[in-house]
C-alpha cells in the first residue's frame, strides 16, 4: 500500500472516489480511464473524464473537460480557490492549463511515469516560469487508480494482439 506524506480528509477521499467513477465512464467509452472533479467551497462545480478518442480531440483530457465546464459555471476562466481531484498526474498540457486557470490545489492519485508534469517526469508547477503556484498533493487512492489504469492497458494490449492474430488468419 502506498504511503502518502499528505494527510487527506474523508472529503478528499469522497471526491477522489467520484473521480474514479468518472474514470470508469471514460473506460466504458473506450478512453483511457482518467476522471477529474473540481471542487469549490466543498461543492463539486465540474466533472470530466477523458474523451480524446471519441471527440477526436487531443485536448479532451479529463482536466481540460473540467476546466472548460467550471469556467462556464463560474463565468470566469480563473478558477480561484478550487481543488482538482484527478486519478492520474496531469500531463504538461493539463498542468499548463491548470496554472493558467489558477487552480489552487491539485490532488492526484497515480503518477504518470511517461508524461507526469507535477513532479514525476517534470514539474511545471515548480518552474521559475510559473506565474502561479498550486499546492500539489499526490498519492490519494494511488493503488486503486494505478490498478484501474494497468488493467485497462493490459486488456487493450490483449485486444490488439487478438485483432492482429485474427487478421493474419483471415
Amino acid at each position: 500500500m502506498t504511503n502518502s506524506p499528505y494527510s487527506f480528509s474523508p472529503q478528499d477521499h469522497a471526491f477522489m472516489r467520484r473521480a474514479m467513477q468518472l474514470a470508469k465512464k471514460a473506460e466504458a467509452e473506450g478512453e483511457v480511464p482518467v476522471g477529474a472533479v473540481l471542487v469549490k467551497d466543498g461543492e463539486v462545480i465540474a466533472e470530466g473524464w477523458n474523451r480524446s478518442i471519441g471527440h477526436h480531440d487531443a485536448t479532451a483530457h479529463a482536466e481540460i473537460q473540467v476546466i472548460r465546464q467550471a469556467g462556464q459555471v463560474l463565468q470566469n476562466y480563473r478558477l480561484l480557490d478550487t481543488t482538482l481531484y484527478v486519478t492520474l498526474e496531469p500531463c504538461p498540457m493539463c498542468a499548463g492549463a491548470l496554472l493558467h486557470s489558477r487552480v489552487k490545489r491539485i490532488v492526484y492519485a497515480a503518477p504518470d511515469l511517461k508524461a507526469g508534469a507535477a513532479g514525476t517526469v517534470l514539474d511545471l508547477f515548480a518552474s521559475q516560469a510559473a506565474y502561479h503556484y498550486a499546492c500539489i498533493e499526490k498519492g490519494l487512492l494511488e493503488d486503486e487508480c494505478r490498478e484501474q489504469l494497468q488493467a485497462f492497458f493490459k486488456r487493450r494490449r490483449k485486444e490488439i494482439k487478438a485483432r492482429k492474430e485474427q487478421q493474419r488468419n483471415e
